[in-house]
């Protein structure tokens, strides 16, 4: 299994992370790195763990064993406000206020996110243009539709410019016109140096923007690598990111 990217400094390293719910365990002790200006996918069907390893690597949840490092440093987000700093979530379920304007919102969003008032005039403005809001930015989140919303919930998440940016499935019911402006975003933050770890059930989206992609089932970590590797380790080369995902997790319903 190709776990590194040898190309790439590391800056997120996932070693040995175990997740326990009661008795059942969630996630079973895997390993993995982000690299530097880098797009990993994490993919997985219903119930693979995936939800639990973005939530240990944010600090919304304290791992049952295993470490992080980051920049090749002890990473403890759970427990170190400094170290959450380091990381932006834009989770999947919308992180907004309805009643509050697009601006009002990014801004309460950088003043949490510990910025000073006029570093916080800047961020907002910045994830207004992130989000192609700006001729919006005075009227309520209610009036938006789904995928302004996820534009502008991709913006708050990313106010403070951390150095990693974990996207809880982004696109989740957007207008191909969003979907594709969310697509730009996040090539533009790439092109900057960011390092995202992205999880989705399109695939041809994680085929797309990805650099290597992780899949993950039974709270396993099946294969990492590029696309056209995952194939080739598959025995399906030339297999589009579909078809190799079934040949790995298998075709039976995950409706738990």
């Amino acid at each position: 299994m190709g776990a590194t990217h040898p190309a790439m400094e590391t800056l997120l390293q996932v070693s040995d992370l175990l997740v326990r719910y009661g008795d059942r365990v969630a996630v079973g002790a895997i390993s993995f790195d982000i690299g530097r200006g880098e797009i990993l996918g994490l993919l997985g069907p219903n119930g693979a763990g995936k939800t639990s390893t973005i939530s240990c690597i944010s600090g919304l949840r304290e791992p049952d064993g295993g470490r992080f490092a980051f920049d090749g440093a002890a990473f403890s987000p759970n427990s170190d406000a400094n170290a959450r700093a380091r990381i932006g979530l834009v989770p999947q379920s919308l992180a907004l206020y309805d009643e509050l304007s697009a601006d009002e919102n990014l801004l309460f969003f950088a003043r949490i996110a510990g910025l000073g008032r006029a570093d916080a005039r800047i961020a907002a403005d910045r994830g207004l243009e992130l989000s192609g809001l700006t001729d919006r930015r005075r009227d309520r989140v209610s009036t938006f539709s789904g995928g302004m919303k996820r534009r502008l919930n991709l913006a708050a998440g990313d106010l403070h410019q951390p150095a990693l940016l974990v996207l809880d499935e982004p696109t989740v019911g957007v207008d191909p016109q969003s979907r594709q402006h969310i697509f730009d975003a996040l090539e533009r933050l790439k092109a900057e140096g960011r390092s995202l770890l992205y999880t989705t059930h399109y695939m041809e989206e994680a085929e797309r923007l990805c650099d290597r992609i992780a899949i993950m089932d039974e709270g396993r970590i099946l294969d990492v690598g590029p696309a056209t590797a995952l194939a080739e380790r598959a025995g399906l080369p030339g297999a589009n990111l579909e078809t190799v995902f079934l040949k790995l997790t298998g075709k039976q319903l995950r409706d738990a």
